[in-house]
């Protein structure tokens, strides 16, 4: 059986050091509002070159107390728009959403798959106050007529950097291209936790300050609760875990390009369309938190590498605009953002997997007949 994603195999060089950081965590007596996620916040500011970094309780959260922390600073109010790619994953539109903002759905570049900087503008209205630019797959979204355009109209850039940890744009980290960045360190991500976290990054003072604020009840000091905010701490154990961890995410990054590289250079299949990469970016603009190819015989691919012992996934079987929660897009027609989620396919890819495990999934694959 080749995994999908094997996170006990992944975790096991980590074992010892995490046995120790949580024993020492243990130890301590101090599981929250302790040493060591402010270690990881300031290792996660420097990795990133930004000012501040602030640790909360998973991705979701990083998003929605950006947004809301504009709302506290009267930058947004509710009711204003924010510009989301239709075919994100369905965090990004529920912390717009749960910020009291209204998400807009902009078609993704059928070749990248992240948001089509062409159709930004004609998104943006009187009532637009931020573009969220979901680095999908661990690629990066990023383009220098972003910039012009938000400052033409006076629009926050946000990263939702949940897949692209490490990924860089002209020598930038994703984190640090826009206005604040959220990140999410659940399991399954090129930095992941040993549960659920996530972390805020931005070079602007009073939004990191206003986020942490948020993020602890609305409190900055004990027992004066000056904003109405939330319980979205990381615990000290998490943290600890993740500054084990960011120690060698290069290396595995390095490690995803090299198993990538192999499925582009050994899969060969007319039915079988493999990502686009465009070499002007440079090679670490895509640290390939997802290896994903489209097929028009998608669901029988996956049925037949099932059968093959290949476990595959789907990242999105169902686009945002057609789920249930969000009947207020009933009706709207997305063709772009129907066509890759009615095609995708997401292949194995960890650092956990052999030269050997890839070279199997294409032998496999390229042995495929409808």
């Amino acid at each position: 059986m080749i995994k999908f994603s094997d996170l006990q195999n992944i975790n096991q060089k980590y074992a010892e050091a995490l046995k120790e950081a949580a024993a020492a965590v243990i130890d301590s007596g101090r599981y929250l509002f302790g040493k060591r996620v402010n270690e990881f916040e300031n290792s996660l500011a420097a990795y990133t070159n930004v000012s501040y970094a602030v640790g909360v309780s998973n991705g979701l959260d990083a998003l929605r107390l950006i947004l809301l922390a504009y709302v506290q600073t009267g930058q947004f109010k509710k009711g204003d728009e924010v510009l989301v790619p239709a075919n994100t994953y369905i965090a990004t539109l529920l912390s717009v959403f749960h910020a009291g903002l209204v998400p807009v759905l902009v078609e993704p570049d059928l070749e990248t798959y992240n948001m089509d900087f062409n159709l930004i503008e004609s998104r943006i209205n009187s009532k637009t106050k931020a573009i969220i630019l979901v680095h999908l797959y661990g690629r990066v979204c990023w383009d220098s007529k972003l910039k012009e355009l938000a400052d033409q109209y006076g629009l926050k850039l946000i990263e939702d950097n949940a897949q692209a940890f490490g990924a860089e744009w002209e020598g930038l980290k994703t984190g640090a291209l826009g206005d604040a960045a959220a990140f999410s360190f659940f399991p399954t991500k090129n930095l992941g936790a040993l549960g659920d976290a996530g972390a805020v990054s931005t070079n602007d003072g009073e939004l990191a300050s206003m986020v942490r604020m948020l993020s602890n009840y609305g409190s900055s000091e004990k027992s004066l609760n000056k904003v109405k905010g939330f319980n979205s701490r990381m615990d000290e154990i998490q943290a600890a875990f993740l500054q084990v961890k960011l120690k060698i995410v290069d290396e595995e990054n390095e490690l995803r390009r090299n198993l990538a590289s192999q499925y582009l250079e050994t899969i060969c299949h007319p039915e079988i369309v493999l990502p686009k990469i465009d070499g002007a970016l440079g090679n670490k603009s895509h640290v390939w938190h997802l290896f994903v190819i489209r097929s028009s015989q998608r669901n029988l691919l996956q049925q037949y590498l099932a059968e093959r012992q290949i476990q595959t996934q789907i990242h999105y079987p169902i686009p945002p605009h057609q789920q249930e929660a969000w009947a207020e897009f009933e009706g709207l027609c997305l063709p772009i953002t129907e066509k890759i989620h009615q095609e995708v396919l997401s292949l194995p890819l960890d650092p956990s997997l052999s030269k050997e495990d890839i070279e199997e999934v294409c032998r496999v694959i390229n042995k495929f007949s409808v």
